[in-house]
């Protein structure tokens, strides 16, 4: 029988797939591509999907150990500077890998720990993990429609 992190951990790396399966479809073109008139482009989605996975990490999971200045987060809108298609690739790697390492060191009894953040209040460990995994999903979709009809 598979314990609940394991679990979890299938979960979220097959809702993922959402956004990892889309990543070698895009080009450096693409990257600055947006859907008029909102402001977001590929290239910020996919940062901004690697700092929330390092926040995440960090503050709802405990790796201290993670470096993340989540600039996506800090300015709130798209700068025009995620146009990098290498470096945003290796970012959301990192990302993924870090998120991965924390998730499989949580025992079953720590899904049902509290964490409160200022963006969501105070949830389980269960919960929050449920905001991760849609807001990945959730840019995947608005990235997949950009890139279909944007310019």
């Amino acid at each position: 029988m598979k314990s609940k992190t394991q679990l979890f951990i299938e979960l979220w790396e097959e809702a993922r797939t959402r956004f990892s399966n889309q990543l070698s479809n895009i080009t450096q073109e693409d990257l600055s591509k947006k859907l008029l008139p909102a402001p977001n482009s590929i290239g910020f989605l996919i940062r901004h999907v690697g700092d929330v996975e390092l926040l995440f990490a960090k503050n709802v999971f405990g790796a201290q150990d993670v470096k993340v200045i989540a600039k996506t987060v800090i300015a709130q809108k798209d700068t025009g500077e995620w146009t990098n298609l290498t470096e945003l690739l290796e970012y959301v790697e990192y990302s993924f890998q870090m998120l991965g390492s924390v998730l499989e060191k949580q025992q079953d009894k720590d899904w049902e720990a509290t964490v409160t953040t200022k963006e969501f209040g105070t949830k389980t460990k269960a919960e929050a993990f449920g905001r991760i995994v849609s807001h990945t999903v959730h840019h995947s979709g608005q990235m997949a429609i950009i890139k279909k009809y944007g310019s």
